[in-house]
């Protein structure tokens, strides 16, 4: 299974880049993907990053986890993406995997994919993921979806990934060779 990694201007750059760099450490095929029709995105912190490819050229078919960072107004632009916003609603319906981190879990939220199941976000997000039981943690997975909170989550964020998508062994051989 491959991830693509959606970026947006303002998105929260600890947030994609640490997870981009597991990933791959992981042998996990990572697809970056501008919502722009630019590569070059700008993150939040003013970091400039290079998108693989834009949204309007992805080639999104096959099996893949969609991963969302946070950030803003990172997060708002990816949720006023309409395309963007299809691919996850298709992805949902398909039962597939979404993983979003910080304010982005907010827009699977609004979305109404998080009903009855456990999600977190960035604090002060909350009332946004509507439906939710928010649990006491850092990291929450229910079903297909997996949330985190914040920066701060971005590397174990990651290798939760990389446990789902690879087995616990591949992920603790990862996080091991990062002296972590």
């Amino acid at each position: 299974m491959r991830i693509f990694l959606f970026l947006a201007e303002g998105f929260e750059e600890i947030e994609a880049i640490a997870p981009v760099d597991i990933f791959r450490r992981a042998g996990i095929e990572v697809t970056t993907v501008s919502i722009t029709d630019n590569l070059l995105v700008t993150g939040a912190h003013n970091v400039g990053v290079q998108a693989d490819t834009v949204f309007s050229k992805a080639d999104f078919s096959g099996d893949y986890l969609i991963y969302l960072p946070g950030g803003m107004p990172g997060t708002l632009n990816l949720d006023n993406h309409s395309g963007l916003k299809k691919l996850i609603e298709t992805q949902l319906n398909k039962g597939k995997k979404v993983a979003a981190i910080c304010a982005a879990p907010s827009i699977l939220g609004k979305m109404g994919a998080l009903k009855n199941k456990e999600a977190v976000c960035y604090p002060g997000f909350e009332s946004q993921l509507t439906g939710a039981r928010i649990p006491q943690a850092k990291i929450a997975k229910s079903d297909n979806i997996l949330t985190a909170k914040g920066p701060g989550v971005a590397i174990p964020f990651a290798l939760k990934i990389v446990e789902e998508l690879k087995g616990k062994q591949v992920a603790e051989e990862v996080a091991a060779a990062m002296i972590l």
